[in-house]
């Protein structure tokens, strides 16, 4: 049994922090119904210029839900959506500034509908504050964060960092606070609105650049890779450009370990090296000592041998490398699933490990695929009725159109 089977949520997200909250929660077990706009669906599916597939983008982000399609700015729309709420657990949005409030579709009319709703927002800024009306994007988030200001060489501009932790990580936090409240409700009854700030969330992930700042004193300084010959990212063979392990000897049974896995045991009773502030002033000689060994094998193979001797260093992987890694293999991290227009093609999995709850991932859905099965399920409508508030534009004719060409 998947351990939030059970719970039902409407989700009507777009791009990506609302989208990885919901797939989150899908596998984990709870079924998903994601609400689009006939025609062009959720923007991250990137139907645009009379595009009909699906970019892998979408599909990375939308595994294991179901998609209808409800045109919203129709009265008979926004009712078919009201008349959902009551049989579900779970509401999600995180449109721009003001979308919601103009379709009339907020936490109060929803809530009259159903009172133990959990109702979900996720936004940029919050929904409240002097910057509650501005739009905002993932790296938008991350800079007002600080990321950027932590990120890049110490003697270079602000660097963008390359995660889109803005989005996924404040989606990853959505779908905590969403678990917390749904445990929540079964002891109460009740449901609750959670708002959530994608800056706010952002923060969550500077506390460490920010513990040695006086509580907030003076800026945390930008250090590139590392400003420590131990905790630094050094070039491997064959030279390539991503050709480098980053080595995290954080302390001194971790110096002794690089000393020796680089044949260099001596350099533990080098007059230059023999303790932590010799060391600091011999940088740059210490890095090439160590330099000079790293460039003399793989990068996977310089990981082994640090990590035999005991010291943190991971290889810097290219991200097409994610899909090969043998450790992520034997761990069956990588899966292969059947798209209807990409064929057989490989995601990468949920890292949370549960022993009981197992959940199978499954492909994104195409746009309004589900439309019919679940407007029929949830409201009880007969298929001709479908057909009728199709013919009408309420609901879209995506997979009707799709059947006939």
């Amino acid at each position: 049994m998947a351990a939030l089977d059970g719970m039902r949520i409407l989700d009507m997200t777009q791009w990506e922090a609302g989208t990885a909250c919901t797939q989150a929660l899908a596998w984990l077990g709870a079924d998903v119904v994601k609400v689009e706009q006939p025609v062009v669906g959720d923007p991250g599916r990137g139907r645009v210029g009379g595009a009909t597939l699906d970019r892998e983008y979408f599909v990375n982000w939308n595994s294991n839900k179901r998609s209808i399609t409800l045109d919203l700015s129709q009265p008979r729309g926004r009712e078919l959506l009201l008349a959902m709420v009551p049989h579900y657990d779970v509401f999600i949005e995180n449109y721009g500034p003001g979308v919601v409030e103009k379709l009339d579709i907020g936490y109060d009319v929803m809530q009259e509908l159903n009172e133990s709703l959990i109702y979900v927002r996720i936004k940029g800024f919050g929904t409240s504050g002097p910057y509650a009306n501005y739009k905002c994007m993932d790296m938008v988030a991350q800079a007002a964060a600080g990321a950027f200001s932590i990120t890049g060489e110490a003697d270079g501009p602000p660097m963008r960092p390359g995660p889109t932790m803005g989005d996924a990580g404040t989606g990853a936090q959505a779908a905590l606070a969403v678990s917390a409240a749904y445990a929540q409700k079964q002891r109460t009854g009740e449901g609750q609105l959670i708002e959530l700030s994608m800056q706010e969330a952002m923060t969550y992930y500077m506390r460490t650049a920010i513990s040695e700042t006086g509580f907030g004193q003076v800026p945390t300084q930008r250090s590139g890779n590392g400003g420590s010959p131990f905790m630094s990212l050094y070039p491997c063979a064959p030279g390539g450009p991503n050709d480098y392990v980053y080595i995290m000897a954080v302390n001194p049974r971790m110096w002794n370990g690089v000393c020796k896995a680089i044949g260099k045991p001596d350099l533990l009773k080098e007059p230059r090296f023999e303790n932590s502030k010799k060391r600091r002033e011999h940088v740059a000689e210490l890095f090439k000592e160590i330099t000079n060994w790293t460039r003399r094998h793989t990068k996977r193979e310089a990981m082994e041998i640090f990590a035999e001797a005991g010291i943190c260093a991971g290889q810097v992987n290219e991200t097409h490398d994610l899909f090969t890694d043998p450790h992520l293999l034997e761990r069956g991290f990588i899966h292969e699933v059947e798209h209807a227009d990409h064929g057989n093609i490989k995601l990468l999995g949920w890292p949370a490990r549960m022993s009981k709850s197992k959940v199978a991932i499954q492909p994104a859905p195409l746009l309004g695929q589900h439309t019919d099965e679940v407007i029929a399920s949830d409201l009880g409508l007969e298929q001709q009725e479908i057909d009728t508030l199709r013919d009408e534009g309420a609901i879209g004719r995506e997979m009707l159109d799709r059947a006939q060409t």
